[in-house]
């Protein structure tokens, strides 16, 4: 598969060519179509990937139905020792793995490395929690003493994921990590721009001791495979744009499964009147522009309080201006490049419509061919018409709104006028009030003096979006329980809860209510003592 590509790109890492084509040899595929891999940083072409076809998915997803049910019956404390084995492969290799994300994605190494060092934590997280999310849970039986009721959990079965491009290590993983603990086999279909990294990170699973099929990997046009793969598995966990996820979302209902779907934002950051506005200027920065803005929580419109507009504009200007572009194989930049010609063109058209409506660009608003093709200025804007496209619809671009509020009842009304609720921020020099405004703020996420980093960081609490944010939660109890079937087993002490011969109905009456009224009883001086 190398014919008519340059080594150009490749030349600056420490992969080859031949590397490349090994990892593509993990997709199985009967199909001659492939897909052009492309790197952001160069426009160079790097390698392809087959074009996978329905056939192709159909096999991938029942080579990995076959699999499961060893897998499934694997005591969960050897799956999670597989998934702990893994998350040291990650570290050791993080080289190559860091190489491999810069030359399909044009990021920073420094964005890089933040994400790729999320997937130990949600290791740590899959093994520390595993093995209590799928234990036999007991519960309260219909009748106290007489009856019990155990609930019991199974691996849904076949998990298809489907991830995006913009963190393709870090998202996938947060996906597919919780699905195999929980004793389920994944056939995997990462975006077609972003193969490789995932590709590899399938490979270090492998040398982990996961088992042979458990994990497959189908490439191809999201528009063909992300069908065809919904149509055979048991459970879909998707991430992308809301209104491809609207589509999957029925496909699945369609099919009667379950779906996880963490969608797009339009996310808040809110600066309260008693911030310290040069740290809330300092995190914004990096609220706004991690990725080049390509990134879910990042935030995209920034409300302040009318008394510190000034000084935090001001503050945050300066600090954006400071930011460095690159996309070299070092530590030195801060920002990299957007993934290709489409999205540089959607950043560029929506900055320049806003500027030709009247809006105020303080910083950026350039594109940047000196320092890669599709590199893009961090730009700010203020003035910006309220119902226009940037204000109200995700850019996912290196490009932030900044408005005065006159309240802190304001900035909450501004914040919720929105169908999205991802993630959100709140700055302030009172942590207390910050949580208290954080409750009002419909978000799934709402991080105080800081733009998401404790939020994705606390991977014992779940994430996820309100509205067109999507549905469902990953990381903490609650990520590995989506991909668990839940049944309850009950049992009687006493035979079958019918009336007997010897036991008129009336009695059966007048007994069951004198029970319920003691048991009713028992509960409220419980629950006062607990008060």
């Amino acid at each position: 598969m190398s014919s008519g590509r340059s080594s150009v790109a490749v030349a600056n890492t420490s992969l080859t060519v031949d590397r490349l084509d090994r990892l593509t040899d993990r997709v199985r595929s009967t199909t001659d179509e492939t897909i052009a891999v492309e790197a952001p940083a160069t426009a160079d072409r790097i390698g392809s990937v087959p074009d996978c076809s329905d056939a192709d998915v159909d096999a991938a997803v029942a080579a990995a139905r076959e699999a499961h049910a060893d897998w499934a019956a694997t005591p969960v404390d050897q799956r999670a020792a597989v998934i702990d084995r893994f998350s040291e492969l990650v570290v050791d290799h993080r080289a190559e793995l860091l190489d491999l994300l810069q030359l399909e994605t044009g990021k920073s190494r420094q964005t890089a490395a933040e994400g790729l060092f999320s997937v130990p934590s949600a290791c740590e997280q899959a093994v520390d929690r595993g093995p209590e999310a799928v234990a036999d849970e007991p519960r309260g039986g219909g009748i106290p003493l007489l009856t019990t009721a155990t609930v019991t959990y199974e691996p849904v079965g076949v998990v298809g994921v489907i991830s995006p491009w913009n963190y393709p290590v870090t998202l996938s993983m947060a996906d597919v990590i919780p699905a195999l603990v929980a004793g389920n086999a994944v056939v995997l279909k990462p975006d077609e721009k972003t193969p490789y990294a995932t590709l590899f990170l399938a490979e270090l699973l492998e040398r982990a001791g996961l088992p042979d099929d458990v994990l497959r990997v189908v490439t191809g046009e999201g528009g063909a495979v992300g069908p065809a793969l919904i149509d055979r598995v048991d459970y879909v966990a998707f991430t992308g744009g809301t209104e491809t996820g609207r589509a999957v979302a029925e496909r699945a209902g369609r099919n009667l499964i379950d779906c996880s779907l963490e969608l797009g934002g339009k996310n808040p950051l809110i600066v309260l009147d008693d911030a310290d506005v040069e740290e809330a200027a300092r995190g914004a920065t990096t609220a706004c522009f991690a990725n080049a803005g390509q990134l879910c929580l990042s935030a995209e419109r920034i409300l302040v309080d009318e008394s510190v507009f000034d000084d935090f504009l001001e503050a945050f200007v300066e600090r954006t201006r400071q930011l460095t572009l690159g996309t070299a194989y070092d530590y030195d930049a801060e920002i990299g490049s957007l993934i290709d010609a489409a999205q540089l063109d959607r950043v560029r058209s929506r900055v320049e419509a806003a500027r030709e409506a009247g809006a105020t660009v303080h910083t950026g608003g350039r594109h940047r061919p000196d320092v890669g093709p599709y590199c893009y200025d961090p730009t700010i804007l203020t003035g910006v018409d309220p119902d226009s496209q940037i204000a109200c619809e995700e850019t996912f671009g290196p490009v932030v709104t900044v408005q005065p509020v006159e309240s802190t009842d304001a900035a909450v009304a501004a914040a919720n006028d929105s169908p999205y609720g991802l993630n959100a921020s709140v700055w302030t020099g009172d942590r207390s009030r910050g949580q208290r405004v954080a409750r009002q703020v419909d978000c799934g996420t709402v991080c105080v003096n800081d733009g998401f980093a404790v939020g994705w960081g606390a991977t014992d609490a779940p994430m996820g979006g309100f509205g067109d944010s999507g549905i469902g939660r990953r990381q903490g109890d609650e990520g590995i329980k989506r991909y668990l079937e839940a049944r309850t087993v009950a049992t009687s002490r006493v035979g079958p809860l019918v009336p007997s011969d010897q036991l008129p109905m009336g009695w059966v009456v007048e007994g069951a209510s004198t029970a319920w009224q003691a048991g009713r009883r028992i509960k409220r001086a419980v629950r006062s003592l607990r008060r």
